[in-house]
């Protein structure tokens, strides 16, 4: 079974500045746990078989003008199906008027009541968006993330081999650092992968013979950031010379983290290899890819060859040009 996340109802209010018309006294202990939002429209005319009480309830100009064309006691009964549920929160939108019973209703079922100036479709987007990051599954990889030409690039590999060590020269060439040591992954839609930093440990590095220093301190706010779409992962491991690498990279290798596939980079590491340089250009490279272009088929085409994996005769042939 799955874990289920929750986000409090505390950090929404801040997050989206909402006017409070009431508020519980243990608003603090309130939470939100569905990452989707509803228009009670079929629950105000008595049709509930669906309601999902567990979602944020907004109120738009549809719903409140179907409210107000009841009758004064049909509208009380109207207001109090919906409190009853007791969901979330309610929200009324484009700073509209409810009728006085419902503060009076909000605070008998404790459910917190805003209005926001916002439309109700602008509105909802964003915090549709909003809860399906913060309420994401996620999990934590040992690695590192970094934002390189625009690219999220997750960098794993053993202990030692060299992966923050490579994050602080991309921070000293201009890029930024999300993460190191412990990668935050969140998969906020069924093809893309966020990546941040635990709030504990944010900023922080950790470099051996040297101890931990805060990049944020050294390098200025320019270096790092809060969070980052994962566009591909690099993998740093020890030089094998009994191992074949790839040297064409025609076809591209995938790695699976929570049923996404992403691109996958193995970089052998050893004394003289400028880490941080082939790593932008992995980053250039996969963007170039992202877009159509692929210099390996490129070049195999220019030589004539097809675009296959070449054979060994073959690499002798091109390596000679």
């Amino acid at each position: 079974m799955s874990a289920k996340y929750f986000v409090s109802l505390d950090k929404v209010i801040k997050e989206f500045d909402f006017e409070v018309i009431y508020l519980p006294e243990d608003f603090k202990e309130h939470t939100i746990c569905s990452p989707d939002v509803n228009r009670p429209g079929l629950l105000l005319v008595d049709r509930d078989a669906f309601f999902d009480a567990e979602r944020a309830q907004f109120l738009g100009l549809s719903e409140i003008e179907l409210i107000k064309k009841l009758p004064p006691e049909e509208q009380f009964a109207s207001i109090e199906r919906l409190m009853s549920h007791k969901p979330p929160f309610v929200l009324i939108t484009r700073n509209l008027e409810l009728p006085e019973c419902a503060k009076e209703l909000a605070q008998k079922y404790n459910v917190p009541l805003f209005r926001t100036a916002e439309p109700t479709s602008s509105c909802m987007s964003a915090l549709i968006s909003y809860l399906g990051t913060e309420l994401a599954e996620r999990i934590t990889r040992h690695g590192v993330l970094v934002e390189v030409y625009g690219e999220g690039v997750l960098i794993v590999g053993d202990s030692g081999v060299g992966k923050s060590e490579t994050a602080v020269e991309l921070i000293k060439r201009g890029h930024r650092l999300i993460a190191d040591d412990a990668v935050e992954i969140r998969k906020v839609s069924a093809k893309t992968l966020v990546g941040s930093a635990p709030d504990n440990i944010r900023h922080f590095i950790e470099l051996r013979g040297i101890g931990i220093v805060n990049a944020r301190r050294i390098f200025g706010m320019g270096a790092v950031k809060l969070s980052e779409k994962i566009n591909m992962v690099v993998k740093l491991e020890q030089w094998n010379p009994d191992k074949v690498y790839d040297r064409m990279g025609v076809d591209t290798e995938y790695i699976n983290i929570m049923n996404v596939n992403l691109p996958i980079t193995v970089v052998p590491v050893k004394p003289g290899r400028n880490l941080a340089i082939i790593i932008e250009v992995a980053a250039m490279n996969n963007r170039q890819k992202k877009m159509g272009y692929n210099a390996a088929k490129e070049l195999l085409h220019q030589l004539g060859m097809q675009e296959e994996e070449p054979k060994p005769e073959e690499l002798e042939i091109w390596q000679s040009y």
